[in-house]
């Protein structure tokens, strides 16, 4: 149940500001997201990723409670690609201290809704490992569809890996 008609959490742009929230969120969240994920730990990574930020092609967001500002989760748009494409893929990782309580599902729809209004994107992908179930059921919960499977897809912590295919439209997104 929402706290308000607003929901529980809000979500924003990532800035320096964060870092020691962000830092030690990530840190806390380590053995979550292996081995699906490895997120910014070190102030160097955390300086890496602000200045991916500077980028037209990449939108780092961070997802925190409403109550208290306790970060929840963070999302980033990558690889957004403009002109007839007008597309992007989406990378998420969820804070340990806050899973399972539906606050990665609110986000998600509100990074959808910025994506598909103020971003003005057309088709927004997730590509997933296929054993990652919280994963597939968070987007398919927020409307994602499955589009197909990608072997040796995307490296993560130093190995190449599989993985299924996410996407969803903006026309998708309205009609849900």
């Amino acid at each position: 149940m929402h706290t308000d008609d607003r929901g529980r959490v809000e979500v924003r742009r990532l800035g320096g500001r964060d870092r020691d929230a962000f830092l030690a969120a990530m840190r806390a969240s380590r053995q979550l997201h292996r081995p699906w994920l490895t997120a910014p730990t070190s102030d160097d990574q955390f300086d890496a990723l602000l200045g991916r930020a500077g980028q037209l092609s990449f939108e780092p967001l961070l997802a925190h409670r409403r109550i208290d500002g306790a970060i929840v989760g963070f999302f980033n748009v990558n690889n957004i690609i403009r002109g007839n494409f007008q597309s992007a893929t989406l990378g998420y990782g969820a804070v340990a201290k806050h899973a399972g309580n539906g606050y990665m599902t609110e986000a998600l729809e509100l990074v959808l809704r910025r994506a598909f209004t103020a971003m003005r994107l057309h088709r927004l992908e997730a590509n997933i490992q296929p054993d990652n179930a919280r994963s597939i059921a968070l987007v398919r919960r927020c409307g994602f569809v499955h589009e197909g499977f990608s072997e040796r897809y995307l490296k993560v912590a130093g190995r190449w890996r599989d993985h299924e295919r996410w996407a969803i439209r903006s026309e998708q997104w309205r009609a849900g």
